[in-house]
């Protein structure tokens, strides 16, 4: 037991200087990024590459953003405007995400309708777009690409939706408690479910991705020494494949997403976590401040959802 508390607190010291560090020689991580688009040139290319692979989801990166949330709100618990200002930043990120990705959902409707009048009425077995470049592809690809635009709104919504308070609730004992115990159980559910779950789908996502971008695969299990080893022969094999001959072939894109949702997801929670400290602490009157909720434009609509 005392040498878990011993590594815990280790973790929390060392990650203030891995963060500096990681800020202070870029080079290190990063020196693949400008390679992006082509083969990695050198060694030393590669091997940045594989640092960029092993730190996105290792003890050191979980504790550098662990130990951020500790002083943002401890400075947060000194002035609490500095903590809304937090919350008002992170629920920003959410609104804006979601509410551009949201259009997604247009489009999608927009491409299904221009597929069906492609094969019905003017049966062409393919479909081109764009100006001055063209982009042809079979109907079939064009067909299975709708499945990336539902993607989008899953993934980059859903932090959105919580702010929106879209999301449905099944309640127990919530309506039944008091204010104060409400937030409680709200700052417990941001500790204890959202946190660890986005941390642990994080862990599977990070790799799971990788092993669709790059060969040989990396794996969750491998230390350093061992991915370093492996740079040698590190090359792009970005995942091309579709289920079909013509297809849909960049299905790399959905674990991308999984990724990106996963953060927004943690990022939230971060930001419920620190609203509700700051509700039960100022009291009722502060339910809902700097809150940035659409307006529907519609009683009803704003009724049902109040409710929910």
């Amino acid at each position: 037991m005392l040498d878990a508390i011993v590594w815990f607190f280790t973790n929390i010291a060392m990650s203030f200087y891995n963060l500096a560090y990681a800020i202070t020689h870029p080079a290190q991580w990063l020196s693949w990024v400008p390679h992006i688009n082509q083969s990695l040139p050198t060694v030393e290319h590669k091997q940045s590459l594989m640092y960029f692979i092993y730190y996105g989801a290792s003890v050191e990166f979980f504790f550098v953003v662990f130990t951020t949330f500790l002083v943002l709100f401890a400075i947060g618990l000194w002035r609490n405007s500095f903590m809304w200002g937090c919350v008002r930043t992170f629920e920003g990120i959410a609104n804006f995400t979601g509410r551009l990705a949201a259009w997604a959902g247009l489009l999608m409707v927009l491409q299904q309708i221009i597929i069906i009048f492609m094969q019905r009425i003017f049966a062409r077995a393919e479909i081109s777009m764009g100006f001055g470049i063209s982009f042809s592809k079979d109907v079939s690809w064009w067909a299975e690409e709708l499945k990336l635009y539902n993607a989008l709104v899953v993934t980059l919504c859903v932090t959105y939706t919580f702010v929106q308070g879209g999301h449905v609730r099944v309640d127990l004992v919530y309506s039944a408690v008091s204010y104060r115990t409400k937030k409680m159980i709200d700052m417990v559910g941001s500790l204890i479910f959202m946190m660890p779950i986005a941390v642990l789908t994080w862990l599977y996502g990070w790799f799971f991705m990788w092993r669709h971008l790059v060969v040989p695969n990396p794996s969750a299990s491998d230390k350093l020494d061992k991915l370093l080893l492996k740079a040698r022969a590190l090359r792009w094999n970005i995942e091309t494949i579709g289920f079909s001959p013509n297809g849909f072939n960049a299905y790399f894109l959905f674990k991308i997403l999984l990724c990106t949702f996963t953060a927004l997801v943690f990022l939230h929670a971060v930001s419920f976590f620190m609203r509700s400290f700051l509700e039960r602490k100022e009291g009722p009157e502060s339910e809902g401040k700097y809150l940035d909720k659409d307006k529907l434009g519609d009683e009803d609509a704003e009724l049902v959802a109040n409710i929910h």
